[in-house]
């Protein structure tokens, strides 16, 4: 049985077991072996089903460059897969556990947005299973409602088990050059500017409001030297003293996986000696298993709030949402990744950004003190974000009420989706998920 086949088999399976769930009145979730969510909930009882077999890579269409996977597939073994033949996925999140479908669900961003746009706007069909063990190929032709429906849906219209990616061509090496600004304004004017050329990436690391890097990455076919950020050496503090820099095409797609950007400080393994001692846990896999272990075995004992977040803001808002994280949230270093919607006409229906418009995410993720009620710093960040017309990732804790919610995400087209795949509510609603913590 070759993977095409053996693929629709598993699926087959699996779409009985939705069903006899659906027939009994059960609410569905999945088991998975990787989560990038960030969103602590009160245990849900709901019928597991187990997708974790579902992380294969089916086919690989060199010519056509495209890749077609499975839902569950990580990154990076995606990413091994594409490079055998020179090829890697046109957008590519910063983390090696990140999955395709994930991404997609969840609208991934990396330094290749500013000109591909987000991972959704690089699919070009998803295979969905259906809350009644259907099966739906979608794309902008076939069955386009879903198509354009799915992405920022996070399960609650169905699980994307198939994929096709599109690939661009790479090279051995990408060359870096990191360029310091010291005034926000001139930051957001050359990003305005450096979108426009011809760098295959694009991103920027903030470290206060006098120091802020803008980073062009370049595939090139020779480096003079390569540097490693996998064991000692430290990628983010390497940006503050190598004005250029080289790395391999495999090692720049996840230079920011070693440190988890720069959370790895919370775990001390920046420390020369603890970090001698433990290579194998230099992952982003590692710190998240700790991070949640740590939440499930230790009380909430107040004095910090947590805040993981990822915003959206237009371009020409940018400066302002700089400074008030700045000045009123208070931290640092902040990752900058500007992006644009690629489509200027279709819009995606459960995604508040506008078709065309240029935006700026900012990455921010501490725990910081606090006196404050529980979620109040969170709760500042998303009524900025609306003030600025913005909008923030739902990976993480959100703490809108349902009118707030609705009033940013199309609610009368969530509702409209979810009667036509989901009518007797097996998923939860996107609120539900998103926002309720219980």
């Amino acid at each position: 049985m070759d993977l095409q086949q053996d693929h629709q088999r598993r699926i087959a399976t699996l779409a009985s077991e939705i069903d006899q769930a659906r027939t009994l009145g059960k609410r569905i979730g999945l088991r998975k072996s990787t989560s990038n969510l960030f969103r602590h909930r009160a245990p849900a009882g709901k019928h597991l089903i187990d997708v974790r077999s579902f992380n294969r890579v089916l086919a690989i269409d060199a010519e056509r460059m495209t890749a077609h996977v499975e839902g569950m597939i990580t990154y990076q073994a995606l990413v091994d897969q594409t490079l055998k033949y020179g090829l890697l996925p046109a957008v590519v999140p910063q983390l090696k556990t990140i999955t395709v479908g994930g991404a997609v669900s969840g609208l991934g961003i990396e330094s290749s947005s500013f000109r591909f746009g987000l991972v959704h706007e690089t699919i070009e069909t998803m295979e969905i299973l259906l809350c009644d063990g259907r099966l739906l190929t979608c794309s902008c032709r076939e069955h386009p409602d879903l198509f354009y429906g799915f992405p920022n849906s996070y399960g609650t219209l169905g699980y994307a088990l198939g994929l096709t990616v599109r690939l661009i061509p790479a090279k051995p090496y990408v060359r870096l050059t990191h360029t310091r600004f010291t005034d926000p304004e001139s930051y957001f004017a050359r990003i305005v500017e450096r979108a426009n050329s011809a760098v295959d990436y694009l991103d920027g690391t903030i470290f206060s409001r006098r120091e802020m890097y803008l980073t062009e990455g370049e595939f090139v076919d020779d480096a003079p030297a390569v540097s490693d950020y996998t064991y000692m050496d430290i990628y983010y503090k390497s940006i503050q003293r190598k004005p250029e820099d080289w790395l391999t095409a495999k090692d720049y797609i996840w230079r920011w996986d070693t440190d988890w950007f720069w959370c790895s400080k919370h775990f001390h393994v920046q420390k020369p000696a603890i970090r001698r001692l433990f290579k194998w846990a230099l992952n982003s896999r590692t710190y998240q298993r700790i991070m949640r272990l740590s939440y499930s075995v230790l009380p909430d004992s107040g004095g910090t709030e947590s805040v993981i977040q990822d915003v959206d803001i237009p371009i020409g808002r940018a400066s302002e949402f700089f400074d008030f994280l700045l000045s009123e949230i208070a931290i640092s270093p902040l990752w900058m990744c500007p992006f644009k919607t690629r489509d200027s006409v279709r819009t995606w229906d459960l995604s508040p950004l506008q078709p065309g418009q240029m935006y700026v995410n900012f990455g921010f993720w501490d725990v910081i003190p606090s006196t404050h009620e529980k979620g109040y710093f969170n709760r500042k960040i998303e009524r900025k974000t609306m003030e600025l017309g913005g909008a923030k990732g739902l990976y993480s804790s959100a703490w809108y009420d349902e009118t707030e919610f609705w009033s940013i995400y199309d609610q009368a087209r969530y509702t409209q989706l979810k009667q036509t795949y989901d009518p007797h509510g097996v998923f939860p609603d996107l609120y539900s998920k998103c926002v309720r913590r219980h």
